[in-house]
């Protein structure tokens, strides 16, 4: 004995996949592991008061949760994608959607390959829907969970929010980042941009366009909480236990 006193973590039932060994990746899925891809953008404007990564630290912290309550192997996310309506905004970065729907296609098939059955798509985006839902469909034992789509988050979503029109760097996702990480957002750069969303980009400049947007923000981020987030994460974390729930229900026995 050293005299050192050890403390230890204890174990979850998932982990990632990027720290550990191809030997302990194996052992997991052959344990029966269900393979999680998060996607979540980590280069798309969220107004002047968000980082530019706020999808993919949603879809980080999410992650991370689910391993504390599934026997998850994570991988790690899918942090560029199809996000066109952010173009005009400095650091926004989005691929087109055939180059999208290839990498995320050529990455669960390499998840596959590996006698793995099952992969979730846990998306924090709404322009990536479409193609994921496509991608998905391809290979059987894929899901896809869009976590601001998900009934408990929608139904808190509509009764305890207080703006009248939302969608992006708004009171719902300003108040999700103040829960997960209050250090990151900066509330005295937080503007109301109260209007209805139309289909097509935000636009920065262009005053007459129905998307005019000088932040970049649709919705009223100033009505945020701390108070709020925290109830609207625990809103995504039971729909999506709901989900694996299902999944793990569903599967058949070796």
């Amino acid at each position: 004995m050293n005299g050192k006193s050890h403390q230890t973590t204890p174990a979850t039932p998932g982990a990632f996949v990027a720290p550990l060994s191809w030997a302990e990746v194996d052992r997991r899925i052959a344990d029966g592991a269900i393979g999680v891809l998060p996607v979540g953008a980590g280069a798309k404007e969220h107004g002047r008061h968000l980082p530019m990564n706020t999808d993919q630290i949603q879809v980080e912290w999410l992650a991370q949760r689910i391993t504390e309550r599934f026997e998850v192997l994570v991988w790690p996310t899918v942090s560029y994608g199809h996000y066109p309506a952010f173009s005009e905004y400095p650091g926004s970065c989005s691929l087109s959607e055939h180059t999208f729907a290839a990498m995320v296609r050529d990455i669960l098939s390499g998840i596959y390959r590996h006698r793995l059955q099952t992969v979730v798509i846990l998306n924090t985006g709404v322009s990536t829907k479409t193609t994921l839902a496509r991608v998905s469909a391809e290979l059987p034992g894929s899901h896809v969970i869009n976590v601001y789509d998900a009934p408990c988050f929608v139904q808190l979503t509509n009764s305890a929010l207080g703006q009248r029109h939302g969608g992006h760097a708004d009171e719902r996702e300003t108040s999700l980042m103040l829960a997960i990480d209050t250090d990151v957002v900066d509330m005295n750069q937080a503007v109301a941009w109260d209007r209805p969303l139309q289909d097509g980009p935000l636009r920065r400049h262009d005053r007459n366009d129905p998307n005019y947007s000088p932040a970049g923000v649709t919705g009223d981020p100033t009505l945020a909480s701390r108070e709020k987030g925290r109830m609207l994460l625990d809103a995504m974390l039971n729909d999506i236990s709901d989900y694996f729930d299902q999944i793990i229900t569903q599967r058949p026995v070796p």
